[in-house]
């Protein structure tokens, strides 16, 4: 198919990349691991300033879900994903993230996706994320619980093969968009933010069912040593851990992507200015 209801066929590929979903069947054998030390002390100033200046309560992680949409923007190579042996872009930038309903052991984790915007003002996004987390933890059972609840009603061998079924449509890209809206592992990437849960970063599996080839795991800030002119100084040290689908764009692609995330959260100002310009301009 050169169309897909979610993406488009990208067709002007070189070969050695055309041919490497048939070499590289599955994402679990084209997973790249790789982890960044992000110098968060910048951003984390930023978003006091903002909060002082009277913006939408901004957190440290909501940051970082604008700025990794800004990357996947300016570097759309990397918002693709392989479905049917063939690479397609996507029709937009998704990201998908969890919101526990409470923090205990038993609490249910709830998935939200929400489509990000070119140029999207931070203030806009702070507000939709928060209405989109009060609804989860509030709601009753969202529309991606209710589909699964049906598909856990069938007897074990038809829900297998109405599983298969559903997978082989989707790689032929025949799939009701209706069945894939709400699913997160339909997304540019999946973010989980273990920071919150004074947890460190883990590296995380990509997952066969979907067309998610990006996930990024935010652990928690810590005082860390490095070397600093000769000499040995705290830094606060954000660990950002990347798993990434390599058949969707090459390794210096990514890696250069993966520095424009580095460099947007160490130098805030440059590209997001003043946080109290900012707030003014929203107001």
């Amino acid at each position: 198919m050169r169309t897909r209801h979610d993406a488009r066929l990208v067709t002007d590929l070189p070969d050695e990349r055309a041919i490497m979903p048939f070499i590289m069947r599955r994402r679990s054998e084209s997973a790249v691991y790789f982890e960044q030390l992000v110098d968060i002390a910048a951003a984390q100033d930023w978003v006091e300033r903002w909060n002082a200046a009277g913006g939408p309560r901004l957190s440290l992680f909501v940051l970082v879900l604008h700025e990794f949409a800004g990357l996947l923007h300016a570097r759309p190579r990397m918002n693709r994903f392989v479905s049917g042996r063939r690479l397609y872009e996507r029709d937009g930038v998704y990201l998908s993230f969890g919101a526990m309903k409470e923090f205990s052991d038993n609490a249910p984790l709830e998935m939200i996706k929400r489509r990000f915007e070119p140029d999207e003002s931070l203030a806009a996004v702070i507000r939709s994320l928060d209405t989109a987390v009060h609804e989860a933890r509030a709601g009753g059972i969202a529309d991606l619980d209710n589909e699964v609840k049906h598909f856990l009603n069938l007897p074990t061998p038809v829900l297998d093969v109405a599983v298969s079924l559903f997978h082989w449509l989707d790689a032929r890209g025949v799939l009701p968009s209706g069945l894939t809206r709400s699913d997160p592992m339909y997304s540019s990437a999946v973010v989980s933010n273990l920071g919150s849960l004074k947890t460190d970063a883990a590296f995380h599996h990509l997952y066969e069912h979907g067309n998610c080839p990006l996930f990024l795991v935010v652990g928690r800030v810590r005082p860390t040593p490095v070397v600093h002119d000769g000499r040995i100084e705290a830094r606060r040290l954000l660990p950002l851990r990347w798993t990434f689908d390599e058949r969707i764009e090459d390794g210096l692609y990514a890696a250069r992507s993966a520095e424009l995330l580095r460099d947007r959260l160490e130098d805030p100002i440059r590209y997001l200015g003043l946080p109290e310009d900012a707030v003014r301009e929203e107001s």
